[in-house]
This record gives C-alpha cells, structure tokens and sequence, in this order.
C-alpha cells in the first residue's frame, strides 16, 4: 500500500498491510537539522513562513519515511487573530488573557489570516509528498484553547478555567461556544488546503471528570464536528491523562482516539476498538532503551492493536526533545519491517 492509502484506511477501520506509523511532535528539537532551523529564528518566524514550516515538516520524513507528515505550526497560532496578544518566550504567554464577558466579543473573529501561513505549507506539503505520505492538520480543542485564554501564563493544574466553570458556568459555556467557532475554522481552513487527516488535541480535557467532561470539553468537541464540512478527513481525537474518559472520547464523532501512555492499548481495544480506530500509545521515554527492546514493545504494541477496528501507531504523547534520533528510527524501523504471524 502507499503511505497515504494506508493511513487513511487505517482511520477509517480497513485493512492495511501493516499499521502506519507517525510521531506526535515528529518535526522539532531532537533533530540536528531542526536545531540549525532554529538558531537565529523566533518559533513564530518559523511558523509564519511557509517554506520554512514546510520544510520542518518534512526534515523528519527525509530520515525516517512515516506514513504521516505533520505540518509544522502550533494550536494557539488561530487565537492571534482572535484577539489574544500571544508571544513565546519559548513557551506562551498571553498579554491580555480573558477577564469576562465582554472579552468574548473580541473571539468573533475570522482566523483565516493567521492560519494562511500553516495552510500555505500544507499546500506545498501536498505537492512534494503526493502519495508518500498523508499530510496532518490539527486543532487545539475548545477547552484546551479557553485553558491558555483565560491566564498570562498558563498553571499546571489550569486554575482559572477550573475554577471559573464552577464559579460561572455559563460563562464558560460561552466561551466555549466560541473557542469551538475558532477551532472549527481552523479545521475548515485546512481541509481546504488539502489535508488528509486533522487531529484535535485537547491536552488539559484529563483534568475533568466524566460528567464534567460531557457537560464542558465533551460538548464543545461535539459542536467543532457539527460544523465541519462533509464529507471531511478522518478526524483523530487526543486527550492527555484521559483514559478514565475513553469511553466519553469514542463517542463524539471523531474516527480515531488517540491515547496516551498510561492507558492499555489492548484493554481500549475492547472497550472501545469496534466504535472507533485507535492511535498510540508507547511511551515516549522508551525511545531511550536499546533497539531490541523498542522493537519488542513496537511488536507488542501493534499485536494489541489488531484487536481494534484500525490501529496507527504513535507515541502516548510528543516525542521528548532529548530523545536520541537512533530511538525515533528503531521506533518507525520495527513498525515498517512488521508483518503478521
């Protein structure tokens, strides 16, 4: 099968010759090329110029040939024409977070001007990579966007959104409502632009308890699927620390769930694996151990994962920036080289 062909029919729940395979986080800090990039370049420089975004994108399918190219850019780029002042010093920080409710007015806005540039490198993406590999849009999710909204820089335990859902909860409804207008948009724009498969991170939705998570996250989610256009790309859906939400994720409307490391792929498997494709989920500190051991847990991962309805192999979260290049190409290497008993 071509790498395109596979990982869309892996998203969809048919059979491929072998799993594909990409890396959350695949373009960035643990490639030498990438640190050359980055020498002398701001991370917004790097994101705004087409050519070098594409480029980033495609350094690490040069040297290891995933099945998917993830384009090189950041969920919180769409809220800079959404009225958020958002710089990276190197991690975000937000100038004027939202206060209240007449904040929210500033969220009408269009993202189409400052998702041109990711969009744009898509484009070029799609033109050098044809069948070789299907190219990745993503999303931030409604939650997980309003989390970085609301505070200058953002708490480990996310307490202003927290407590604000508690405190006012229609408050927080309305903002998601329109954090799920931004993310839709942002999905929308790069389905135009070609991409083959998006994902939607919501990376602080494990905070939340199930009930909590279908009355705020969960229903923003389900409002970002209503809106995009049909038929649409598969959609992959993350949530970091989430696997007591499985189950809630599977029924959303998204063709793949994504799990992180701490949930048993074979247990998701028979949960969830007839409603839904599943991706992941090794951890990614285990690219640090030995080739024959990154090759045992790859192979045992994927023999659990044939249980499910599809399987696309990736880490349980981003590739950590000191993870040796060596453990990305054992990791790939053992899935490529797999073949069924």
């Amino acid at each position: 099968m071509k790498p395109r062909e596979r990982m869309l029919a892996a998203c969809l729940g048919r059979t491929t010759d072998r799993p594909p395979v990409w890396l959350m986080r695949q373009a960035g800090r643990y490639l030498p090329e990438y640190r050359s990039i980055r020498e002398g370049t701001s991370f917004l420089e790097r994101s705004s110029d087409p050519e070098l975004a594409a480029e980033i994108s495609l350094q690490p399918h040069r040297r290891f040939a995933m099945d998917g190219v993830v384009v090189f850019s950041d969920i919180l780029i769409p809220l800079m024409d959404a009225g958020v002042e958002l710089r990276f010093e190197p991690g975000p920080i937000v100038s004027n977070p939202i206060r209240g409710e007449r904040d929210l007015e500033r969220l009408d806005a269009s993202v189409e001007r400052s998702m041109r540039p990711t969009c744009d490198a898509i484009r070029k993406l799609k033109r050098a990579l044809g069948d070789d590999a299907a190219v990745i849009g993503f999303a931030g999710a409604p939650w997980t966007l309003a989390a970085y909204a609301l505070e200058e820089r953002l708490s480990r335990d996310v307490l202003t959104l927290g407590a604000l859902s508690y405190r006012e909860p229609s408050l927080v409804d309305r903002l998601l409502d329109k954090m799920a207008a931004v993310t839709a948009e942002t999905l929308a724009l790069q389905i135009d632009a070609g991409a083959d498969v998006l994902q939607i991170f919501d990376t602080w939705a494990g905070m939340l308890d199930a009930a909590r998570f279908d009355r705020f996250a969960g229903r923003a989610i389900r409002l970002v699927l209503e809106r995009l256009p049909q038929p649409r790309p598969p959609i992959i859906l993350f949530a970091r620390g989430a696997s007591h939400l499985e189950l809630q994720l599977a029924s959303l409307g998204a063709e793949v769930v994504s799990l992180d490391w701490r949930s048993h792929l074979s247990d998701a498997a028979a949960a969830i694996g007839a409603k839904v494709a599943l991706q992941g989920n090794l951890d990614p500190a285990l690219l640090n151990a030995p080739e024959e051991r990154i090759r045992a847990a790859v192979h045992e991962l994927i023999d659990a994962g044939r249980k499910a309805r599809g399987h696309v192999v990736n880490l349980g979260h981003g590739i950590q920036p000191t993870t040796p290049v060596e453990g990305v190409g054992a990791f790939v290497r053992a899935v490529q080289e797999w073949s069924p008993r």
